[in-house]
């Protein structure tokens, strides 16, 4: 397989690149990634070699897209803008990378024959009912997203990723290009941006700045480890149906009152010691995925399945590589501050 991954120096997609270097050892890797603030060369540079190659430009570059899929057989596309703080200050750049990025790449996918898997996120779905049984992990507690609910956006950035979900639905269906979309929940691991929820605060606390919460903590969360959700796409990529879509969860909902106290008490700290900011405007209540199609039709589980020992597994990552978040805390710190967040 010769794979292009786009975004692969963000979060998501560093450790997707570092899943498939580490277990298939016969796939070439080019990895298209404009270096954002998100975007990391440092997060897959000691692969860079033989094997992965880190091309530095933007999705919506026509010619480098065309030039890069004529040279691969298989596309999973990562990059997106993804922060819903960021796409509520200004939505601009969102539609550029996630709408007019998508539609260029399929372009080339089309022209190419190229396989192509598309990565989403379960916001497109908007949120579900709040839940009073959390923190619970069984199957069927309350309503879930399953790949018949209605698309129902509630952020610029959400909307947007709808946006890219339905080109890859019109350009399997026109053109049939060999496209597959996954939608995941939230994730967590090691090399996420320090502006997002998990990182800023496990970086607060080393930092000895007072963690925060958004409003009460009720809004809920469906956390997969990245890891797992780095093996899912991979099982789509190679045994899934062209034309279908897979949710990826890991039955991992969690409040974020609870996931900040979780934190508190792995980090030898009070489980009260943190400070309840402003809510964010249009805050979803809550995000759960039923992965059962993905579980029964492809044989995918997930492997972290103890949150806990996963949250462990990731403050013990940020703790030990302080050199890779260290310079931006102050900058992602201040502009929180601004929003009097």
């Amino acid at each position: 397989m010769k794979l292009m991954v786009t975004g692969g120096a963000g979060f998501i997609g560093s450790n997707f690149v570092r899943y498939v270097y580490n277990n298939h050892p016969d796939v070439q890797i080019t990895v298209l990634d404009k270096l954002t603030y998100a975007g990391n060369k440092a997060n897959i540079e000691d692969l860079l070699g033989d094997r992965v190659q880190l091309v530095v430009g933007d999705i919506c570059d026509a010619p480098l897209v065309d030039r890069l899929m004529s040279q691969v057989d298989t596309c999973v596309h990562f990059a997106a803008e993804s922060h819903n703080d960021n796409s509520l200050i200004d939505p601009s750049p969102f539609l550029h990378s996630n709408v007019v990025g998508t539609y260029t790449l399929l372009e080339a996918a089309r022209k190419y024959d190229i396989r192509f898997h598309h990565v989403s996120t379960d916001e497109v779905y908007g949120d579900l009912p709040l839940r009073e049984d959390l923190p619970g992990h069984g199957e069927g507690k309350g309503e879930k997203f399953t790949t018949q609910s209605r698309y129902n956006p509630s952020s610029p950035y959400s909307s947007t990723k709808a946006a890219s979900d339905m080109l890859v639905h019109g350009w399997t269906r026109s053109f049939k290009v060999r496209a597959t979309i996954s939608n995941c929940s939230n994730n967590y691991g090691p090399y996420q941006h320090i502006e997002k929820f998990i990182p800023r605060q496990i970086t607060n606390i080393l930092s000895g700045i007072t963690p925060k919460l958004y409003g009460t903590g009720k809004n809920v969360r469906d956390w997969i480890h990245t890891e797992d959700h780095s093996r899912a796409i991979w099982t789509i990529l190679t045994k899934g149906k062209i034309g279908e879509t897979y949710l990826i969860g890991a039955n991992g909902e969690q409040d974020n009152k609870t996931v900040l106290e979780l934190i508190l008490k792995l980090m030898g700290k009070s489980p009260d010691d943190y400070e309840q900011v402003k809510d964010r405007p249009g805050h979803d209540l809550r995000y759960a995925i039923d992965s059962t199609k993905l579980r029964t039709e492809l044989g995918w589980e997930p492997q972290f399945t103890d949150f806990e020992s996963g949250l462990k597994h990731t403050i013990d990552w940020y703790t030990a590589h302080e050199d890779w978040w260290q310079a931006e805390k102050a900058a992602v710190e201040a502009k929180y501050a601004k929003q009097g967040q």
